[in-house]
């Protein structure tokens, strides 16, 4: 194909510049059911925990419905626009924080805290398009950038881990293993042990039919690893009755969340310090999520700038600001992006394939709910691995890149947030690159993003 004249090539080469990247459509498409398997699990914990801070009727399925739409609109203005592989949904962290901090713990109503999201959202395009955020990237240097890379991976693992029940939370040492012979953790280990062989012989797809295949033998020997059983407990498969037609279920316009933000109260003195928060936090942990996917894909140029960049990060602000409009919180870049780079996505059409299967999950959720998270666990372990293998070109003799790549690295599954990782890593590395002698290795915008990061820090508390 790379032979044939670009005027001659199908509409979708052209388009997402496929034969570019050294991808086919096959295998965008295959990447992007891969990504959405591995993210799933969104469609139903965001409208959990959202839940607990938006009371309208049946607010589990509206809100169901909102975070499909607002992932689905998010992937394909990714794809479309900036032509990433990366996909986009309501992020975890921000909707426990826009529920439990804002919501229950400041008593805000909860319209005006979906008028503080947009409000960031709007902060997010502005800063994007004026190159602000491509600046801010170019500024960090490749060590960081490798090691936000690993830390994202690190972070993933951790996920893949804790979701399987393999790592559990213990009161004497933090975290401890899990009971081994638990359905979920030997149906994970079954996943993980099956698709890395498959990688191992370079089968195509081997995530995606590790996520199947363990999801077949979790349904067959009646494991318990689905949500919704008695007292909170895990049930075997409960098949797909109560849906439309075996696997359909009717989908439920949002009417009482649709357009009800409230930006005026957003933007009253009382508000501001939300309206901060969000965009602080989902600003460095977007920018590290879309740099680390970007250098895992392969986009990131010897200049350390991406192509398309300024679309590239308005995209996330331009997700954000509709999923507020829709009723969720915010809207942001998945880092399980990454288990369909690793399946060869490399354009936007992996994006836009994830938006349909988010449009198709309206009406085919029941179907999602077939996939249990003992069966994406595997795929985030193995994904979250692969990620570490920039961490070898860090130059690791020297303190100075060493020691900032390595708390970047630690800090992101340690405190369970990219944001915190990314800024650790910017404060050590500015510091140690001053107090040494060599201040003039930094960039200036670096130091001053030092410094509101410290600042962020002392002001917030933590």
């Amino acid at each position: 194909m790379t032979n044939i004249p670009f005027t001659q090539r199908p509409w979708l080469d052209r388009f997402f510049g496929l034969t570019e990247q050294g991808t086919t459509v096959q295998r965008e498409l295959r990447a992007g059911l891969t990504t959405f398997l591995t993210m799933s699990y969104i469609l139903f914990v965001n409208p959990q925990i959202l839940s607990a801070a938006i009371d309208v009727p049946n607010a589990f399925v509206q809100l169901l419905m909102v975070t499909a739409l607002s992932a689905a609109f998010g992937s394909a203005v990714m794809g479309l626009v900036a032509r990433y592989p990366f996909a986009q949904a309501p992020g975890m962290g921000l909707n426990a924080f826009f529920t439990y901090t804002v919501v229950l713990g400041m008593g805000l109503p909860w319209q005006t805290a979906l008028g503080a999201v947009f409000i960031s959202g709007v902060l997010f395009v502005l800063l994007s398009m004026m190159g602000a955020r491509q600046a801010i990237v170019q500024a960090i240097p490749l060590s960081l950038k490798l090691a936000i890379t690993g830390g994202i991976g690190a972070f993933l693992a951790f996920i893949g881990l804790k979701n399987a029940g393999i790592v559990v939370a213990n009161d004497a040492t933090l975290v401890g293993l899990g009971h081994l012979t638990a359905a979920p953790v030997w149906l994970a280990l079954f996943g993980l042990v099956i698709s890395g062989a498959l990688m191992a012989r370079r089968v195509t797809a081997a995530v995606l039919w590790g996520i199947l295949a363990t999801t077949i033998l979790a349904i067959v020997t009646g494991a318990q690893v689905y949500a919704g059983g008695a007292d909170g407990a895990l049930q075997s498969f409960p098949g797909f009755s109560g849906s439309v037609a075996g696997i359909f279920g009717a989908p439920v316009w949002p009417s009482d969340l649709v357009g009800q933000l409230d930006i005026a109260g957003a933007l009253s003195l009382g508000a501001l310090s939300v309206i901060f928060t969000f965009f602080f936090v989902d600003f460095f942990d977007a920018t590290g999520t879309l740099t680390g996917l970007a250098q895992r894909a392969g986009y990131m140029r010897e200049d350390q700038d991406m192509p398309r960049a300024r679309r590239l990060f308005a995209s996330d602000g331009l997700a954000a600001m509709f999923g507020a409009f829709m009723g969720t919180s915010t809207t942001t870049a998945f880092v399980e992006s990454a288990s369909g780079i690793e399946e060869g996505g490399r354009t936007g059409l992996t994006a836009v394939t994830v938006a349909v299967l988010f449009l198709l999950a309206t009406f085919l959720w029941p179907l999602a709910a077939a996939i249990p998270g003992a069966a994406t666990a595997p795929a985030l372990i193995l994904v979250g691995a692969m990620m570490l293998e920039g961490l070898k070109h860090i130059d690791w003799e020297d303190i100075t890149e060493a020691l900032p790549a390595f708390l970047t690295l630690l800090f992101m599954p340690l405190t369970f947030s990219i944001a915190n990782g990314v800024s650790f890593g910017v404060i050590s590395y500015c510091g140690l690159k001053l107090l040494s002698g060599r201040g003039r290795e930094v960039s200036p915008i670096l130091y001053f993003i030092a410094a509101l990061l410290a600042v962020r820090y002392v002001y917030l508390g933590e």
